[in-house]
């Protein structure tokens, strides 16, 4: 008897010791279950604030036809022209080769190279190839007439697609281009259409068109 009632007392002891740990440790599991809808919710609002950061970088990417043509990789990639000046960009796209030599034949190199925050429209070669033959000799023969018309291509200021739909910029020549447009369709002066657009360089954003601008 004396024993059964020293297991009973043993038994009472160790259950009222107990009892405030499994009441502590519900208490506990109670407070771990509502901190978890609160740290998904965190969760949700990171997820919510990425989206508008993800679109915009999509939306800021290279569009046109010709862009299909831009090398993957290397140099003359959107990635490696990214890397360089706009000149240095630009000769090492092959599309531009006609451009580049322009460049260089005006001594231009070095100020589009150096300027900041520029909007080059860069004239394909097939743009070039538009000019008779003899009148794109005779401009590349003389300085100042290549240096007029290059500086005709460039703004002062780095312009995004959403500026070029309906507007008018002074160039680094002094005179005025219109642009118009929308979505990934934009002209310049009405003549020029921009085939590849929004192409970022070191210092510029480079719009590529298939017609030469000329200043009046």
């Amino acid at each position: 008897m004396n024993s059964m009632k020293i297991r009973r007392t043993a038994i009472a002891v160790a259950a009222a010791t107990l009892l405030p740990f499994s009441l502590a440790a519900c208490s506990d599991s109670g407070g771990d279950t509502k901190a978890a809808p609160t740290a998904a919710a965190g969760d949700e609002a990171k997820t919510d604030a990425s989206t508008p950061a993800d679109d915009a970088t999509s939306d800021d990417q290279p569009f046109g036809p010709a862009c299909a043509g831009v090398p993957k990789e290397g140099a003359g990639s959107f990635d490696g022209m990214a890397k360089d000046p706009v000149a240095t960009a630009a000769s090492n796209n092959p599309a531009l080769s006609t451009l580049v030599t322009a460049v260089k034949k005006a001594g231009l190199v070095d100020t589009l190279n150096n300027a900041e925050d520029i909007t080059v429209f860069a004239p394909t070669n097939d743009a070039f190839a538009k000019i008779p033959k003899a009148d794109l000799d005779k401009v590349l023969a003389d300085k100042a007439t290549l240096t007029k018309i290059l500086t005709y291509h460039v703004v002062g200021q780095r312009l995004t697609p959403e500026q070029l739909e309906n507007g008018s910029f002074e160039t680094l020549q002094k005179g005025m281009i219109t642009t118009k447009g929308s979505g990934e369709d934009y002209t310049v002066n009405d003549t020029s259409k921009v085939v590849c657009g929004n192409v970022k360089t070191a210092n510029a954003n480079v719009y590529i068109v298939d017609t030469v601008l000329m200043p009046k």
